[in-house]
């Protein structure tokens, strides 16, 4: 157990994934935390319960990123990580096209800004 926690340099890919993380934990507090004008409210602003919902996924792919950061040669953390995004564009596309709950815009931001990061 001791030698999980060595020192050792971390590489790009950590580095990366840490600033990702990062990003996604501010994008969480605005969901939870923010007023009208957050960051999360101008991109998902049609319902409170959507916000809520993608807040908790944004704290999970938060979690997820230093998890695979500090693990990179960790394949089921990789799929783990994979996986959730997987999901949370089929929960999200189910609530944009069979509910109506959130717009395509919204759906289509989630996307781009999940993917890209």
């Amino acid at each position: 157990m001791a030698g999980a926690w060595k020192k050792h340099s971390v590489p790009a890919l950590g580095w990366w994934l840490i600033a990702v993380g990062t990003f996604r934990s501010a994008f969480t507090w605005s969901c939870f935390f923010g007023g009208s004008a957050s960051l999360c409210s101008a991109t998902y602003s049609e319902t409170h319960i959507i916000r809520l919902i993608v807040a908790v996924w944004t704290l999970l792919s938060f979690t997820l990123c230093f998890l695979c950061a500090f693990n990179l040669g960790s394949k089921p953390v990789y799929a783990a990580t994979f996986l959730s995004f997987v999901y949370a564009i089929g929960y999200l596309a189910v609530e944009c096209l069979v509910y109506d709950t959130i717009r395509v815009a919204s759906l289509v931001m989630f996307i781009l800004v999940a993917g890209t990061n």
